[in-house]
């Protein structure tokens, strides 16, 4: 029996087409990855490059550097941003030094209410009752206020509307309110400590005392004049803030003043509305048709806490009636 042997012989090895490459994986190689590097590195370049040379966008800063801080408390006592910026931006708004001064160098002594009960002054008036007769029989009819001590207001207060205050009201009362500030004291006290009677501690007490006053004016002011839509700081009044023919304190407008004129609106530098703010202001003190005087003087008093000013007023009723 023959053997037959089998020489072995390995397996030839099978070959398999070589698998398609992805986009992928034909991307991601080392040169690849190095120039992508690069491109991002270039790219992020380009934008902090161009962050810094762009124009910054405009900052919310108040023209007079003073009432900054008093423009963040307005928006927090909830006041919308925008107009608030756009108020302290405008530059004629600002911090009013010469104005404001008046509160803590002005004496009544100096007051010379006797002016307006001379002969011209009350022919005046009686000129500007024909003129306006009939809004002060009708403020006389609502309210019971008798016409001549509307119109003997009128002109103490305006001279009949001829003079309303030359100074913003919104400088007037920004100022003071800003006073709150010690830079603001600090500034005012410089600008009146060699003509004022006080003392530094005597200025220092009446000026924070002012300024909270104030900040409750100027946030009425800024109601009214932003519901009336007003050129806020276009409006004049005195350096106490009161504006309009009646000289109303900004708080008393929306508590008292009146729409004489029919209109749907409260404009106090309209005679008619500012006739019938009058009556309403001193009907809401006390003001009834026959009041005998001690009374009438009361109402008045409310008006200016002065005795001289109702002393004033109260003559000049007098010289109205004569010969009425």
């Amino acid at each position: 029996m023959s053997l037959i042997i089998y020489a072995r012989r390995d397996p030839l090895p099978i070959r398999r087409p070589p698998l398609p490459r992805t986009a992928a994986a034909t991307l991601m190689t080392p040169r690849f990855l190095t120039v992508l590097i690069l491109v991002l590195v270039l790219v992020l370049a380009l934008i902090m490059l161009s962050a810094a040379t762009a124009p910054a966008a405009p900052t919310a800063r108040a023209a007079d550097p003073t009432f900054e801080g008093l423009a963040q408390w307005l928006i927090g006592d909830g006041f919308k941003a925008d107009p608030i910026h756009s108020i302290y931006a405008d530059e004629r708004v600002a911090f009013d030094k010469r104005g404001v001064s008046m509160y803590f160098v002005h004496s009544e002594g100096k007051l010379n209410y006797d002016q307006f009960t001379e002969a011209q002054p009350i022919a005046n008036t009686r000129a500007y009752m024909e003129t306006h007769k009939q809004p002060l029989f009708r403020a006389q009819r609502q309210y019971g206020v008798d016409r001549e001590v509307i119109a003997a207001i009128a002109l103490v207060e305006t001279r009949l509307g001829t003079y309303t205050g030359n100074r913003p009201v919104v400088n007037s009362l920004s100022t003071m309110a800003a006073l709150a500030d010690p830079a603001a004291r600090e500034q005012l006290w410089n600008h009146v400590s060699e003509t004022t009677h006080l003392s530094r501690a005597d200025f220092e007490a009446k000026a924070r005392k002012k300024s909270t006053w104030a900040y409750g004016e100027l946030k009425a002011f800024l109601k009214y004049a932003m519901a009336e839509g007003l050129d806020i700081p276009a409006i004049n009044g005195s350096y106490a803030g009161a504006m309009g023919i009646c000289q109303f304190m900004p708080s008393n407008i929306e508590k008292l003043a009146a729409d004489g004129s029919g209109d749907g609106r409260i404009d106090l530098f309209n005679h008619s509305d500012a006739i019938m703010s009058i009556a309403s202001y001193l009907s809401h003190h006390g003001w009834y048709p026959g009041i005998p005087r001690d009374r009438a003087y009361k109402a008045v008093y409310q008006y200016n806490h002065s005795s001289y000013y109702v002393n004033t007023i109260l003559k000049i009723v007098e010289l109205l009636r004569q010969g009425s």
